[in-house]
């Protein structure tokens, strides 16, 4: 072969690029100051052309979930989006979720944005109160890899749901290759209105005349500006409440028998929607944040920058709160790839001896000692260059060329 010649007419060259090799494969997977390590993950990225688009309208009936938003997107997707084979859907109590499959090969990102944009584009036409839809992307590796606990004796679930939401999620959310869903458990706090049917008939209100003073009166309205001196403020009608008690303050018509207030018909308060999800540690009820891996960071690296970054969390949140991790996927990989790299070198030990057995030659037997090595190094650089990851694939491959060497 002429790579076989051109190292027999050029030796040196070669003895040189064999030295390089070590080292260029150190810096490859370690990383340096400048630069991160390969990633190193159980499973490689597979992209499956898939994206899944749910649709939130609290308390809206199946039927009306399927007629008026399910319908609807499913209709549009189809003309609207590129290379679509199929759309899937499933429509529950508040809840619509479109499945829009592909076909093979196409730029999954690019039908990302249209997606979005659509999605985001229709929302006006949709029921009033209809929440932003959430878009997600398929990927094998889109896996939770870690899992936070945060329980606390001194506050309330509702509490516990916010801290978790407003600072763990946006502190670990900041984390490259990291996601952050809601949390699970707890109870999300919501200002709940009890109107009292024999009020509302008594005052002649209706729920609806409720709702239209809501709408109008709790809102901030800007009103210009206003200039004193060399210095111009921004002025503003300013109606939202800031205590959960002035909303029971709020009106809700007048007549001549007076003003009726919503204190007058119904009972405001703070509450939390039914909880569907109740999480334990230690028998305290607690709040559970899944992180997961998007696209094809490091599982290792984001565990790694997550555990630094735990005792700073902990400090932002309130005294009698604490937060464990619960779930750790990188004992698991640290496992399985330092499993699959152990078989791989006793297999090119047994290789050698092999050789050396039955061969008798110690020359034979170092060529092939000092060729292996070196092919898996290469081998590795190769993966890098092209983005791949170290993972069960990639280092089962290697295991079986080395007995093929």
């Amino acid at each position: 072969m002429w790579i076989v010649r051109l190292a027999l007419t050029r030796p040196y060259t070669f003895i040189v690029l064999a030295l390089l090799l070590p080292l260029i494969g150190a810096v490859v997977l370690l990383g340096t100051p400048m630069r991160k390590g390969m990633p190193t993950d159980i499973f490689p990225d597979i992209g499956i052309p898939v994206i899944a688009v749910t649709f939130q309208y609290a308390g809206l009936a199946p039927d009306e979930m399927s007629g008026r938003i399910t319908s609807n997107i499913e209709r549009f997707v189809t003309t609207i989006v590129n290379d679509v084979e199929h759309v899937e859907s499933q429509t529950y109590p508040g809840v619509a979720v479109i499945k829009i499959f592909f076909q093979p090969g196409v730029d999954i990102n690019l039908a990302m944005s249209q997606v979005t944009a659509y999605a985001q584009s229709n929302l006006r036409q949709m029921p009033p109160g209809t929440t932003p839809p959430l878009i997600l992307k398929y990927s094998a590796s889109s896996v939770p890899i870690v899992q936070l606990a945060m329980a606390s004796q001194k506050h309330t679930e509702s509490q516990l749901f916010d801290f978790g939401n407003q600072i763990i999620r946006a502190q670990v959310g900041t984390i490259a290759g990291a996601a952050v869903p809601y949390p699970f458990g707890g109870a999300a706090r919501q200002v709940q209105i009890d109107l009292k049917p024999d009020l509302l008939r008594a005052h002649g209100v209706t729920p609806t005349d409720i709702g239209t003073a809501l709408s109008n009166q709790n809102l901030m309205v800007p009103a210009g500006t206003q200039k004193i001196g060399a210095t111009e403020y921004a002025v503003k009608l300013n109606a939202s409440p800031t205590k959960l008690d002035d909303l029971n303050d709020l009106p809700i018509r007048s007549d001549r028998g007076g003003v009726t207030t919503l204190r007058d018909v119904a009972y405001v308060h703070d509450g939390h929607p039914p909880q569907v999800n109740v999480v334990r540690v230690d028998g305290r009820r607690a709040v559970l944040m899944s992180i997961q891996k998007t696209g094809s960071a490091s599982t290792l690296s984001i565990i790694e920058t997550i555990k630094e970054r735990l005792p700073f969390i902990s400090e932002l949140l309130p005294e009698g709160a604490s937060i464990a991790v619960t779930g750790d996927q990188s004992v698991f990989v640290k496992a399985a790839v330092s499993g699959v790299a152990t078989e791989g070198l006793i297999a090119a030990a047994l290789t050698a001896l092999m050789i050396l057995l039955f061969l008798g030659s110690w020359r034979s037997t170092l060529i092939i000692t000092i060729s292996i090595p070196l092919s898996v190094i290469s081998s590795i650089i190769l993966l890098n260059l092209l983005g791949e990851t170290i993972n069960l694939m990639t280092l089962g491959g290697l295991a079986l060329a080395v007995g093929i060497l």
